[in-house]
């Protein structure tokens, strides 16, 4: 199977999945406070040294996006050009402040996900876009290759009406793409475009994870193939 994240309580079972699913109990009621193992107050982000909390500076923006693990979401961007800091975190669900533990059992029903600052006169919200269709598999729902629950599901979560708009748009221009090339086999995409839901940090060994000494360099995302029409 896939490599495992860090492990969890004892008599976790890998499943041949990343983890396997409701071997947590029953459902967590969430918390009113971030969870202990969430990056500090002052925490600096591994590759650009900037924070990993706003107040951004002026003139950024924010992004994000659920594209399956989310290691592999902000590793394709967190060393782009324009990139101020990115965070992964869980976002979606129905309870406050959910543990890496608890979205796992898929009964939260967050998604993982990755929050990108950005420098719009850097690098444009389309660029990212573009990143974002061309690198995972926007037509498999609630699975990125051998990773399946809800919390893997493909999702463009919007801070702005332009930004919805430009989400929708680059959509149909990839289904387009995906029919004409049949690099879907006839799948249809299934993400979901909606207002950015609250943002919960996930644990601090899970940010940036990727460009950590020591990291697995495990890649769950599967891309079509297909790219975005200009």
């Amino acid at each position: 199977g896939n490599p495992m994240y860090p492990p969890g309580p004892a008599g976790m079972e890998e499943t041949g999945d990343r983890v396997a699913s409701a071997v947590f109990g029953d459902r967590s009621p969430g918390r009113v406070t971030p969870i202990p193992e969430a990056p500090a107050s002052d925490a600096k982000h591994f590759l650009t040294g900037n924070p990993m909390y706003p107040p951004w500076p002026a003139g950024m923006e924010e992004a994000m996006f659920g594209m399956g693990c989310f290691w592999c979401s902000e590793n394709l961007y967190m060393a782009k050009e324009g990139i101020y800091s990115s965070q992964v975190g869980y976002a979606g669900g129905d309870i406050n402040n959910p543990s890496y533990q608890d979205v796992c059992t898929g009964m939260s029903g967050h998604n993982e996900v990755v929050r990108i600052v950005y420098d719009p006169k850097v690098i444009t919200y389309g660029d990212l876009l573009k990143v974002f269709w061309e690198r995972h598999d926007p037509t498999t729902k609630n699975q990125q290759g051998g990773d399946r629950g809800t919390q893997y599901r493909s999702g463009i979560y919007y801070y702005s009406e332009a930004q919805r708009q430009l989400a929708e748009t680059t959509r149909d221009k990839y289904q387009d793409e995906l029919e004409a090339t049949k690099a879907a086999k006839g799948r249809q995409i299934s993400t979901e475009i909606v207002p950015a839901p609250t943002f919960f940090y996930a644990e601090g060994y899970h940010q940036q994870y990727d460009a950590k000494p020591g990291s697995r360099r495990y890649c769950g995302l599967s891309p079509t193939g297909a790219k975005l029409p200009a």
